[in-house]
């Protein structure tokens, strides 16, 4: 929380949550969990929120000062969302924190490995980072490629957005286009 203070992360509270909202409808299309086959789990959707979110927050990263501040807005908004949603299913108070400080370490973990292939357009890469976290690998490989393609359509498509838009709370996302 302090380092949301230091960054004057306050002032894109609500961008925040609008990127957040935008980035959730995104992820929850039903053509990944039909046609694709990721899993319709409480794991499965919180894999394709997690990507979601995380090409926001990458598109946000050169940004400056305003990009981090407005990146940690969203990773805020999802994990106060997070925290929420596990207390409405009914996990104890004293199982959330460590449910949220492993889903915390999963999704910066997944940010890791999708971040390199993605800067560099590596498909294969991102298809088997994506592989191992979406389907825990196991899984034919067609669906994580044609998500890391998916992914990466997304990315050079946020890339040509401006930031005003983002600290409007407003994120344009392309459908998600699947071979038939």
């Amino acid at each position: 929380m302090a380092l949301f203070g230091l960054l004057g992360g306050k002032k894109y509270e609500r961008a925040g949550y609008g990127l957040y909202t935008h980035a959730v409808t995104a992820a929850r299309d039903p053509v990944f969990y039909q046609r694709l086959q990721v899993p319709d789990t409480l794991d499965g959707r919180f894999d394709m929120v997690g990507l979601y979110v995380f090409l926001v927050i990458h598109r946000l990263r050169n940004e400056g000062n305003t990009g981090k501040a407005l990146g940690q807005a969203v990773f805020d908004a999802m994990f106060h969302d997070m925290d929420f949603n596990l207390r409405e299913l009914g996990v104890s108070d004293m199982r959330v924190g460590k449910t949220m400080k492993a889903m915390w370490e999963a999704f910066h973990g997944r940010s890791a490995n999708y971040a390199a292939p993605l800067l560099a357009g590596d498909e294969p890469a991102l298809a088997a980072a994506i592989a191992r976290n979406v389907w825990r690998g196991d899984a034919d490989p067609t669906p994580a490629h044609t998500l890391a393609a998916i992914a990466i359509a997304q990315e050079r498509h946020l890339q040509g957005q401006p930031v005003t838009d983002f600290t409007a709370g407003r994120v344009d996302f392309l459908p998600a286009a699947i071979p038939a």
